[in-house]
């Protein structure tokens, strides 16, 4: 995914966020998912669509993914 397609995606944290370590998610277009470090906003991007982004969290929910 090139920059020109992510210039126009509005980024959120959590509102539980509170120490600035956190990530930042956006919806683009095509159903994806971007998924950033909120300290390196001009750094790398991580997209998912929904079901690989469910899947992702599912498994760091009950420890099935080795992060």
């Amino acid at each position: 995914m090139s920059p020109k397609d992510l210039s126009g995606a509005v980024w959120r944290k959590s509102l539980r966020s509170t120490n600035g370590d956190c990530i930042e998610v956006a919806r683009l277009t095509g159903g994806r998912v971007g998924v950033r470090d909120s300290e390196d906003p001009g750094g790398p991007v991580l997209v998912f669509t929904v079901p690989e982004l469910d899947a992702f969290l599912r498994g760091i929910k009950d420890d099935s993914v080795d992060v």
